[in-house]
């Protein structure tokens, strides 16, 4: 009897392992770029389990790939109605707004990421998100702490100092505008906007000068 016993358990083990090793990974796809595979899986996961956040976080990342944005923000805010600090949610929930013009959702889901990681992986792309917000609001002060805060936690992206030498030249703070560009011009030297920025605002400060 025992034995027998013994020999249904194994049984049994071995198969919950195959089955296991059968199931499809969902971030695994994620990463391989078979984005609508991993979103398939993440839907399946979510019926079986509705609050994995795991799933969710993936689903998010894979429907944001597939340019899927209100899908994407849809299931985010679903996730974060009962994982509300999940800082993977939050920067999902706000990408997703951002890409569907929702701007003040947008900010509203980055402001709550950088209170909650504050030193999160993702926090120099959030301020520049934020950046974008500002500069299209108009609100250059806010754009300039903004992309100043991105440029802080990672200088090697030049996008990020042009748009802070624009916000800067749009508040009319001339000399701060073109050490951005400058320093966009030495991270790509053939980036036509930056070498742009850096003439424009070194004419504006010789008309200015008496």
């Amino acid at each position: 009897m025992r034995r027998a016993f013994l020999l249904a358990f194994f049984i049994g083990g071995m198969a919950l392992s195959l089955y296991a090793q059968e199931k499809p990974d969902a971030l695994g796809l994620y990463r391989e770029r078979r984005y609508s595979e991993a979103v398939a899986v993440c839907l399946q996961e979510i019926q079986e389990t509705p609050r994995r956040v795991d799933s969710y976080v993936v689903l998010g990342w894979s429907l944001l790939a597939l340019d899927r944005y209100q899908e994407a923000l849809d299931y985010s805010e679903r996730a974060l109605a009962f994982a509300p600090y999940d800082y993977r949610l939050l920067m999902n929930a706000g990408e997703s707004a951002y890409f569907l013009g929702a701007y003040e959702k947008s900010l509203s889901y980055f402001q709550q990421y950088v209170a909650v990681a504050p030193t999160g992986r993702h926090i120099p792309e959030v301020y520049a998100y934020m950046g974008e917000i500002y500069l299209r609001w108009g609100e250059f002060y806010h754009a300039d702490i903004a992309f100043s805060t991105a440029v802080y936690h990672r200088k090697d992206v030049p996008t990020w100092w042009i748009r802070l030498g624009y916000a800067r030249e749009q508040s009319r703070q001339l000399r701060l505008a073109l050490a951005a560009y400058e320093e966009a011009v030495k991270l790509a030297p053939s980036n036509q906007e930056a070498t742009a920025g850096v003439e424009r605002v070194r004419e504006a400060l010789a008309r200015s000068t008496p």
